[in-house]
C-alpha cells in the first residue's frame, strides 16, 4: 500500500491513544470474542476526523482552556447526552495535540466498553472523535447481588485459574442483546497454560459477562509507543497484541501463520539487492524477538540493530493498527490488512514497511 494523508491522520490519533495504557482494552466495532464458551461484545463504534484546522467544541467561548471540560462537553454534544453520562478518565498534551479519553457512565458507575476519545490541535480545536458509547435498553440495579469474594470463586470456578491480586472493581458491560450488566471486575490467571484473562462477573447472576484476554503469546524488544525517542529506552514488552483488532493475532496473514516480521497488517523488512525483502525471524520460540540495539553504532553497522529497527517498526504498526480499529478504523473503514475476513473493505493492503530504506 501507498501511505496516504489518510492513514497518517489515523496515525496521528492512534499515537496520542496509545499514551493511555488501558485504551487497548477496549474495543470498537461491534464483534464478539470467544474463550471456550463465553463470549466478550464490543459495541459498534463511529470514528470522525475533521480538516487540519479542526472544529469548534461548545465552551471554545471561555476564556481558559481546560482539556477535561472541552472534551466531556464535546461528547456530550456531538452524542446528545447528558452531563452525568460521560466522565473524564485521562488526558494527554504536548505542543502540537491534547487527546482525552472518557467513559460513559450509568449512576456514576462507568462502561467498561463504551468510551470515546476526543484530539485537540494546538488551537484548542477538535480534529478527531471517536466513540463506542451505548443506548441500554434495559439497566439492572447498582447494588450487588454477590459479594467480591463470590465473584472471584466463580471466576476461578469458571476459568480454571487462580485470581491475582488485582483490584477489582464496580462497573457495567454493554451486552449484545443491546442490555448492559453490573460486574465485578476480577483477572485470572494461569501460568502454566499462559492464561491471563479480566472477567467481568455478573453482580447478580454470578455468570461471566464480559472477558479481556490478555495471553496473547509474543514478546517484543521495542520501543513503547508512549516514549519519545530511542534514548527513552527499549524494553522487552509481552502479549501487545488485541485480538478484538486483530483476531488471528499479529503472526498470521490470514493464509498462514509466521514467526518473523510478517503479519496480517503489516510486513517489516529491510530491502536487499533485486528488490529482495529481509524480515527478522523470531529469535526464540515461541514468537521471541529479542534483538538488543546498540545506539554507540549506527542504525545498520550491526546485524542486531538491524533486526531490532524491524521489530520496533513491526510492534509500532501493529499497535496502531489495534488502537486505531477499537475506535472505528475497520475493515469495512478501509483499513490496512492482508486478509478482511469478509468483513468488507478491501484487503491486500497491509503496511509495507521498509526500515532504513535511503531512497528518494
Amino acid at each position: 500500500m501507498q501511505f496516504s494523508s489518510y492513514f497518517f491522520r489515523f496515525l496521528y490519533a492512534a499515537i496520542i491513544l496509545a499514551s493511555t495504557a488501558s485504551a487497548l482494552s477496549f474495543s470498537g466495532d461491534a464483534k464478539s470474542m470467544t474463550i471456550g464458551a463465553i463470549e466478550s461484545f464490543h459495541p459498534e463504534s463511529c470514528f470522525e476526523t475533521f480538516d487540519v484546522d479542526g472544529i469548534e467544541h461548545p465552551v471554545s467561548a471561555r476564556g481558559e482552556f481546560s482539556l477535561e471540560d472541552a472534551a466531556v462537553s464535546f461528547v456530550q454534544s456531538r452524542l446528545n447526552i447528558t452531563s452525568a453520562a460521560a466522565a473524564f478518565r485521562t488526558g494527554y498534551a504536548n505542543d502540537v495535540v491534547q487527546h482525552a479519553y472518557i467513559h460513559q457512565q450509568i449512576n456514576g458507575i462507568p462502561v467498561a466498553n463504551a468510551v470515546a476519545n476526543v484530539a485537540f490541535n494546538k488551537d484548542n480545536r477538535v480534529v478527531s472523535f471517536g466513540s463506542s458509547f451505548v443506548q441500554p435498553s434495559s439497566v439492572p440495579s447498582n447494588t450487588p447481588s454477590i459479594s467480591v469474594a463470590d465473584a472471584i470463586a466463580k471466576a476461578e470456578n469458571a476459568l480454571a485459574g487462580a485470581y491475582n491480586g488485582h483490584p477489582t472493581t464496580l462497573e457495567f458491560v454493554a451486552k449484545e442483546d443491546g442490555s448492559v450488566a453490573l460486574t465485578h471486575v476480577v483477572q485470572i490467571q494461569d501460568d502454566n497454560q499462559d492464561m491471563w484473562v479480566e472477567a467481568f462477573v455478573d453482580a447478580h447472576s454470578g455468570e461471566i459477562a464480559h472477558l479481556t484476554d490478555f495471553g496473547a503469546h509474543a514478546l517484543y524488544r521495542a520501543l513503547p509507543l508512549r516514549e519519545q525517542d530511542v534514548t527513552q529506552g527499549f524494553r522487552m514488552i509481552q502479549h501487545p497484541q488485541n485480538t478484538a483488532s486483530s483476531q488471528l493475532g499479529w503472526h498470521n496473514t490470514g493464509a498462514k501463520k509466521t514467526t518473523d516480521t510478517s503479519g496480517n497488517n503489516v510486513i517489516a523488512f529491510v530491502r536487499g539487492k533485486g528488490g529482495v525483502r529481509y524480515t527478522t525471524e523470531q529469535s526464540s520460540a515461541p514468537l521471541i524477538f529479542n534483538y538488543t540495539q546498540d545506539p554507540t553504532k549506527n542504525p545498520n553497522a550491526t546485524r542486531a540493530n538491524v533486526h531490532a529497527a524491524r521489530v520496533n517498526a513491526f510492534y509500532v504498526v501493529n499497535t496502531i493498527h489495534n488502537i486505531s480499529y477499537l475506535y472505528g478504523f475497520t475493515e469495512r473503514a478501509f483499513n490496512f490488512q492482508n486478509t478482511n475476513f469478509g468483513k468488507g473493505g478491501q484487503g491486500n493492503d497491509r503496511v509495507e514497511v521498509s526500515v532504513q530504506d535511503t531512497r528518494a
